[in-house]
């Protein structure tokens, strides 16, 4: 059976961080679509609202709806396609700040577990070493207590729910997720995932740029 939740998504004009006449960067709440859901109700997106302010701002790539921070925009079609293949070709560096359940013992380490969709209990994500696609996660921690460690992702591959799937692997589900660790919404009002940096060579000058979204939590 699909999983269902409810949307009501934070008001609110998109927070800009960068803008050229090539790329937009914007750093999106947790709670919005990145793009127009499928379901009636849910055509209220970052993009929409982006594009009521450049309407020629076009879709790149996405985050999950409860994932806050930084997501890009191309501002024309050639922009579009060459940030497309930075992502495709894995030439895009990306980095994540996540909260999650436990204390995680090792200062450092790698997940490298194949995933595929778990049909039907969608849009639930899954290990799948029959016939799931590769997908890597290096992982770093920064901190951590005797009930929750903070931890910075670095996703080798660009998987559905791959970072929130693979945390919960290896046994530390990330904080506040209603799909992954629905026991720990009590205590947390959102996902504790962030999209802290991300790096790639620029569509105007190919010269490399990085950005960078400030944590919220």
């Amino acid at each position: 059976m699909r999983i269902e939740f409810s949307y009501d998504p934070p008001p609110g004009p998109p927070v800009i961080l960068n803008l050229d006449d090539r790329l937009i960067v914007v750093d999106k709440p947790a709670g919005l679509l990145s793009v127009p859901g499928k379901l009636e109700g849910r055509a209220d997106c970052l993009i929409s609202r982006l594009q009521a302010i450049y309407p020629d701002a076009l879709v790149v790539h996405r985050l999950d709806c409860d994932t806050s921070g930084l997501i890009l925009f191309a501002r024309d079609k050639a922009a579009q396609g060459h940030l497309g293949q930075e992502f495709e070709q894995r030439r895009a560096k990306k980095s994540y700040l996540a909260r999650v359940q436990g204390r995680v013992a090792a200062d450092s380490g790698t997940v490298n577990l194949p995933l595929s969709v778990d049909w039907p209990n969608r849009p639930r994500q899954m290990v799948n070493h029959q016939d799931g696609k590769h997908a890597r996660t290096d992982w770093q921690v920064i901190s951590r207590s005797d009930t929750e460690t903070r931890i910075r992702l670095f996703p080798l591959t660009g998987r559905s729910h791959q970072l929130r799937v693979h945390m919960l692997a290896i046994g530390h589900p990330i904080l506040g997720d209603q799909i992954y660790a629905p026991e720990t919404l009590a205590d947390h009002s959102r996902l504790m995932l962030h999209a802290e940096t991300l790096g790639l060579h620029h569509p105007g000058t190919g010269e490399w740029v990085q950005f960078a979204a400030p944590c919220p939590f």
